[in-house]
């Protein structure tokens, strides 16, 4: 049986969720059906304000309820409380303590480096997985650049074929039959949202459908190569370009080639990923 390969999504709200002409108005026959197949999961957790990526992405990483540990909402950068958490009972530490392999597939460019070596402030992923002694930029996983082949800033054109991200799936799909669990940190969804305005931006519209449509041909070749895929995100935002800021949408949930059971809001959905990988699951 292959790996999991994880396509963790940045700031995109359900289809269900998303006001008409949203950014999944666009033609995504592998993305689509996945994701209106799966579940659509509440990430305020019962909490005031808006979900952020720093207590969204511990909760999916840990199964813990990361908000509850934080007392709010807390983001984008995990602090000294997040990171505790995430160092003690992230998937990444958990798998690699119990004998498993992971790998965090992002490209980090060297001038991610230079910033990190000034100011450290790591997203939840690369700390969870450094956390657990592990590199950036493994050699045995192809790089995968967050932007998916967009530039990094407007109008964000597409700088590469669709083609060569469904050959980078097929290439990841071979990589998970050596590792436990591959992930994938997509967050160039959350800066796409953060441009939204009234009247909504084209430009950032435009970029947006693009951007699903990258993660669709990725998940093609995935799901061509035969692995077992998780498709998630930690709050809404790209789903509505109306709106500058986070939104409270529900968040997609959906595997292939693998059973979920129904999780129901995204500390649920963190337990079940960690049920998939044999790590035992702790209530939180």
């Amino acid at each position: 049986m292959t790996g999991l390969v994880w396509l963790a999504l940045d700031g995109v709200g359900h289809p269900a969720d998303a006001p008409p002409e949203s950014v999944w108005e666009t033609e995504l026959p592998a993305l689509r059906p996945l994701v209106d197949g799966g579940e659509a999961l509440d990430a305020t957790l019962g909490v005031p304000g808006l979900p952020q990526s720093g207590t969204g992405q511990s909760c999916w990483l840990t199964g813990r309820d990361a908000v509850r540990v934080m007392g709010e909402h807390f983001g984008p950068h995990p602090g000294p409380t997040l990171r505790r958490l995430l160092a003690q009972e992230s998937l990444p530490v958990r798998l690699t303590r119990a004998g498993g392999r992971a790998a965090l597939a992002n490209h980090y460019p060297p001038a991610y480096h230079a910033a990190q070596a000034r100011r450290p402030r790591p997203g939840c992923f690369p700390y969870a997985f450094q956390a657990a002694g592990l590199p950036l930029g493994p050699p045995e996983v192809p790089p995968v650049s967050p932007t998916l082949g967009l530039g990094y800033a407007a109008p964000w054109p597409e700088e590469g074929p669709l083609a060569d991200l469904a050959r980078l799936g097929e290439q990841l799909a071979r990589a998970a039959r050596t590792q436990d669990l591959i992930a994938a940190d997509l967050w160039l969804s959350d800066l796409l949202g953060h441009r939204g305005r009234v009247p909504v931006p084209a430009d950032a519209l435009a970029a947006g459908r693009a951007y699903l449509r990258r993660v669709d041909a990725l998940l093609a070749g995935l799901l061509e190569g035969g692995a077992r895929v998780i498709v998630s995100s930690d709050h809404g935002n790209l789903e509505n370009l109306a709106v500058k800021g986070h939104t409270l949408a529900r968040v997609p949930f959906a595997g292939a080639g693998l059973p979920l059971p129904p999780a129901g809001n995204i500390v649920a959905g963190g337990q079940i990923i960690a049920g998939v990988l044999g790590l035992p699951v702790s209530g939180d």
